[in-house]
């Protein structure tokens, strides 16, 4: 398993999935129904200090694990996004197949 840290886009469906992914000019589309959580961040060691009643985002951050493909004959491959809270940015994270495939990041 790969661990990075690189900017992405996400095309999401009406019901707030992600739907498409672009990493590096290349579209991948979701292939299987993605898994969805929650992790806990050390916000600590990103913040000087937490505001009061501001909890969202600051304690959790979403993960989703997707089964994406280039097109409908191309391998599957596993990744894990995580979405920011408050500026919506996506980060693609971990690449689990990383040792066999070299097209992403």
């Amino acid at each position: 398993m790969g661990t990075v840290t690189k900017s992405v886009a996400v095309q999401l469906t009406t019901a707030g999935m992600p739907m498409r992914v672009q990493i590096e000019g290349r579209i991948y589309t979701v292939a299987a129904e993605p898994l969805h959580w929650y992790e806990r961040r050390k916000w600590w060691t990103e913040e000087h200090r937490a505001e009061r009643g501001r909890g969202a985002g600051l304690v959790d951050h979403e993960v989703w694990q997707l089964q994406v493909q280039l097109s409908q004959r191309a391998p599957l491959h596993t990744i894990e996004l995580r979405r920011h809270e408050q500026s919506g940015r996506w980060e693609l994270i971990r690449i689990h197949d990383r040792g066999e495939y070299r097209t992403i990041a």
